[in-house]
């Protein structure tokens, strides 16, 4: 009878541990399912080298870093599925977990639900294979910076590298074209009071920046035929 009082208190616990996880950290692991998955969602704004608000939802780039560290060498999990809708937020932080992203060998796929603003577009296309739902969209723009700013040359050299990481980044991983994202980049005639666009669900897959139109069901049937290619592959 302790045993068994054991082992409920021990999944409890266990069940308590996934739900505390899911909350503070946006990741779960699937345990009862065809292949191991550790699910990682991406929501509101990337938080970097400050700290936002209390009133702004955002995800940790000191929680996703160790994270994506800890998946990779696990060898019990199979594939990491991202989810992601997002505002954009620190430039720097979000690259970096978007380089961490593509060079992870575990089998990795994106689906982007609501919306990949800004950085939220190198995010996307860092998994192995990218899907995107019907409804959502990918806002594309130039890089921007709040707070203080020189006007000095140096300042928009910066601006401009900065930019050219990411313009570079994005078409090494996916398969859009060098003009046609530029273009898309410094658009005058769709947002207010800004300069860019937002490519909806279909347009970004026919453009080549995202990989195929799908919900979640064809986005984990692609990571498990990724994980069972690749167990194939070393039979």
């Amino acid at each position: 009878m302790c045993s068994e009082n054991k082992d409920t208190e021990n999944q409890k616990d266990e069940a308590l541990d996934e739900a505390e996880l899911a909350e503070k950290l946006g990741k779960t692991v699937s345990q009862n399912a065809k292949h191991l998955i550790h699910c990682l969602t991406v929501i509101g704004q990337i938080e970097g080298h400050y700290v936002l608000a209390e009133q702004h939802k955002t995800t940790k780039y000191e929680h996703i870093i160790p994270a994506l560290v800890a998946i990779e060498q696990d060898r019990s999990v199979e594939g990491l599925m991202i989810i992601l809708n997002t505002v954009g937020g620190d430039v720097e932080a979000g690259l970096a977990i978007a380089e961490l992203i593509a060079g992870m060998k575990t089998p990795t796929v994106s689906l982007v639900v609501g919306g990949g603003h800004s950085i939220g577009v190198p995010l996307a296309v860092s998994a192995k294979y990218s899907f995107i739902v019907p409804s959502a969209s990918m806002t594309i723009h130039p890089v921007r910076m709040n707070g203080t700013v020189l006007g000095v040359p140096q300042t928009l050299s910066y601006f401009d590298k900065m930019q050219d990481r990411i313009i570079n980044f994005v078409l090494k991983n996916s398969n859009i074209r060098e003009e046609t994202f530029r273009s898309l980049m410094m658009n005058t005639e769709e947002l207010t009071m800004d300069v860019g666009s937002v490519v909806e669900g279909e347009r970004a897959v026919e453009l080549g920046l995202i990989d195929e139109l799908g919900g979640l069901s064809d986005a984990m049937q692609c990571l498990y035929d990724m994980i069972e290619n690749s167990e194939k592959r070393y039979m």
